[in-house]
């Protein structure tokens, strides 16, 4: 059966509806489910109050954003089972999407004078229709939905929001690795370092891991090596850390197709899971 931990929706920067999703991992063969937004209470919110859905048991989660500032690097935490009245989760959960619908309002200001036929109220709108916060990846579906630009994640993409030279890329602050850990610690959450491959974070991983910083590790995801593959399972075997894997799907909001299901955990990662949350709340 096992399940599909990392999986995003309209809620950030998903293209789907949240309850979308649990039909797609039913169909999947998938016995458990983690929408995990972006910094964002909503899927936490949906997963305790519709524990069940399509026979597919939801997990409460969301992915965190956090920078490694002495690298100079993203770095992306899944946080498991939190609490959802959390005061700190929710204040950084405010701070992001403060700090992201700031910075993706100025981009899509320059965008109306790029594409006369793009508005920020489009922008806006569809935001709204989900979780309320602007995403890149917000601006880039109007745009291609107007017949603007070649996609949503091609080379349009990279002309506009290209790490280096983006003509219209503007970056929220993030928060240091360090307070992100204390948030999901002081909202009882179980902290799983997300995709170390993305982000080149493997030597972070493991300091992380050696001073009992993380709960556990993200192994299965479509943009881990092999050789991080293998270096992770060493690290979880050496420090007892939990192992999860997930599609991080994002639906048609993907530079290549990638199904809900196609990485996945098993039973057994899912249950250690599970009760790793339950002692945290002890």
């Amino acid at each position: 059966m096992a399940g599909d931990l990392h999986t995003h929706t309209t809620w950030s920067d998903g293209a789907l509806p949240a309850p979308v999703l649990p039909k797609l991992a039913a169909r999947a063969g998938l016995a458990w489910l983690a929408i995990s937004d972006h910094d964002t209470l909503l899927p936490v919110e949906y997963a305790y109050e519709n524990p069940t859905v399509e026979g597919v048991s939801l997990i409460p989660a969301t992915e965190l954003t956090a920078y490694d500032y002495e690298r100079k690097r993203q770095v992306h935490i899944l946080c498991y089972w939190p609490d959802k009245d959390s005061p700190e989760l929710a204040a950084h959960c405010r701070l992001m999407a403060d700090r992201r619908n700031a910075v993706c309002t100025q981009s899509a200001k320059e965008l109306e004078e790029i594409y006369p036929q793009f508005k920020l109220e489009d922008a806006r709108r569809m935001a709204d229709a989900g979780g309320g916060v602007i995403f890149k990846s917000t601006l880039m579906r109007v745009l291609y939905e107007y017949g603007l630009v070649d996609g949503i994640y091609q080379q349009d993409y990279k002309s506009l929001f290209g790490a280096k030279g983006g003509k219209v890329l503007h970056n929220p602050e993030y928060e240091p690795v360090e307070n992100v850990l204390a948030v999901i610690k002081a909202a009882r959450g179980v902290a799983v370092f997300a995709h170390p491959s993305v982000y080149n974070s493997m030597e972070l991983v493991a300091e992380l891991a050696a001073a009992g910083r993380i709960d556990g590790v993200e192994i299965e995801h479509p943009r881990n090596t092999p050789e991080d593959k293998e270096e992770l399972r060493r690290l979880a075997a050496k420090y007892g850390l939990v192992t999860t894997g997930g599609t991080d799907f994002h639906g048609i909001h993907a530079g290549k197709p990638r199904r809900l299901g196609l990485c996945r955990c098993t039973d057994e990662e899912v249950l250690r899971l599970n009760e790793l949350a339950k002692a945290k709340k002890a």
